[in-house]
């Protein structure tokens, strides 16, 4: 038997692999087909950021952060009007004496309790509603923010467990190749070591992501369910002291319902800003899995063109196509120089070898297409030398192990094949994503904008409340009210007009 040509296939999977792993390799070409993002950018002036999804980008980030303005704004003006209503408060009932306080909410506000109270009712139910809301939204747009999270630390243990896979088949044929080929077996170990190198970086960045992911998953949650459920015991004290007619606690309740409007309104925006960087994600996602070449996600994750791939796996599939059809040459080379016919061969123990890929020009891997009497590769009998010799067959000890050290390479590769042509057309990567842009981001979208929806409304309801109780305020100050009365004591409003008309 001829010698197999080893160093030619060893060569080749390394070419792979230094080719998946390189860094001047792995980006893609600059997306030209992507949608363009057009927002004005806090870093540069409020000049347009005119460039595509790009999480790597600190304008892009602060672009997109800035589309919830109007939820920042809101907040800011909303606390200036709060601090200077408290200052000119608290300056004007110390210069005003109570017989000075004549004005048209205490003179001739009797006929409006009934409506403010109606109004308050209303106020108040709308607002418990939205803060409900906002709770079901935030337990839904969690619940769907980390499946999207874990589907993607998926995909990144999956890739740590096929180059796992990889390195172990490469040791195994570095071990096997080591007598025979010292050269070969020393460039298997290097690819090795930067193959576990990668593997590493690819385990810490998950690892240490995952946590970062938990963490930025976790604090809006938090801050969504605190802020949502303490307005839900705002609002039933606001109802309480609105009944007592106690007019110090209801003006505590103001304060506190004022700085909480304040935060709702901090949390709008940043809901807006969720939702506009969930559609930027989701859109990017959709174009990957069209164009997953010529995308600016390409230049995030380790995979290369589709020529460069499909050219590395034909030269693959080339190689062992070639090497087992000299193997399958020489077995018939040899039975025909003995005079035995095909029908003998396996008679007398000559099998063909099994040969996994298609003919040219593709090479496909096709491991189910091999002839039924075909064996595969790594099962070529491991004959002693005695064995050989008792069944008349001529062939070195030194020739048989070489033979089968070949051969045992061939069997790795072929068993790691699979995960080879993942990891090289990017496989898991474009799966993922495509999983997630069919199945994961119309919900996860929709979420988001329902939680924004939901925080908008409790933070519109809470603002005409807040005016509501400060109006109740005015009419409860220097009246005396029954308790769960909406109507003040008739004596006590009579005394009150005649001070104010004197």
């Amino acid at each position: 038997m001829s010698k197999p040509n080893g160093p030619l296939v060893s060569f080749v999977f390394l070419l792979v692999f230094s080719s998946i792993f390189s860094p001047k390799l792995v980006f893609g070409s600059v997306p030209v087909h992507e949608r363009i993002i057009k927002r004005p950018d806090p870093l540069r002036h409020l000049k347009h950021y005119n460039d595509v999804f790009n999480v790597t980008n600190k304008h892009y980030w602060a672009s997109t952060a800035f589309t919830g303005i109007h939820g920042y704004a809101m907040a800011g003006v909303w606390t200036l009007c709060g601090v200077y209503l408290g200052i000119f408060m608290i300056f004007k009932n110390s210069i005003t004496s109570n017989e000075s306080s004549s004005s048209w909410l205490t003179v001739h506000s009797d006929r409006y309790f009934l409506l403010l109270f109606i109004l308050f009712l209303l106020l108040t139910l709308f607002a418990i509603i939205a803060a409900s809301f906002v709770i079901a939204a935030n337990q839904i747009s969690q619940h769907r923010t980390k499946k999207l999270k874990n589907t993607l630390v998926k995909a990144g243990h999956e890739v740590t467990q096929s180059i796992r896979r990889l390195i172990t088949a490469m040791t195994r044929m570095q071990y096997l190749l080591l007598p025979y080929d010292q050269k070969t077996s020393s460039r298997l170990n290097v690819t090795t070591h930067r193959l576990g190198r990668e593997s590493r970086m690819i385990r810490n960045f998950v690892r240490n992501h995952e946590h970062s992911l938990d963490v930025a998953i976790q604090v809006p949650y938090i801050a969504h369910l605190g802020i949502a459920s303490v307005n839900l015991l705002l609002l039933v004290a606001a109802l309480v002291l609105f009944l007592l007619h106690w007019h110090p606690g209801l003006i505590f309740i103001i304060v506190f319902c004022w700085i909480l409007t304040a935060l709702c309104w901090v949390l709008t925006g940043f809901d807006f800003f969720l939702h506009i960087f969930a559609e930027d994600t989701c859109s990017t996602f959709e174009d990957f899995v069209q164009e997953p070449y010529n995308n600016s996600l390409s230049s995030l994750l380790p995979c290369m063109s589709s020529r460069k791939s499909e050219k590395i796996l034909t030269e693959i599939g080339s190689t062992i196509h070639d090497f087992i059809g000299k193997l399958n040459s020489k077995i018939t080379e040899v039975c025909t120089t003995m005079g035995l016919s095909e029908e003998n061969f396996e008679m007398l123990g000559f099998k063909m070898i099994c040969d996994p890929f298609s003919g040219a020009p593709d090479f496909n891997y096709e491991p189910g297409d091999c002839a039924k009497d075909a064996i595969p590769i790594g099962k070529i009998p491991d004959n002693s030398t005695e064995a050989c010799l008792e069944n008349g067959k001529f062939l070195t000890e030194d020739a048989s192990n070489k033979a089968l050290a070949y051969s045992y390479t061939v069997e790795s590769m072929l068993d790691v094949y699979p995960d080879l042509q993942s990891l090289t057309e990017c496989t898991m990567v474009k799966n993922t994503f495509s999983e997630i842009s069919l199945n994961q981001c119309k919900p996860f979208r929709s979420s988001l904008l329902w939680q924004w929806a939901s925080m908008l409304s409790l933070s519109i309801s809470m603002v005409f409340l807040v005016f509501t109780l400060i109006l109740k305020a005015y009419q409860q100050r220097g009246r005396n009210f029954s308790i769960c009365s909406v109507f003040p004591n008739r004596s006590n409003s009579v005394n009150v007009e005649n001070q104010n008309v004197q």
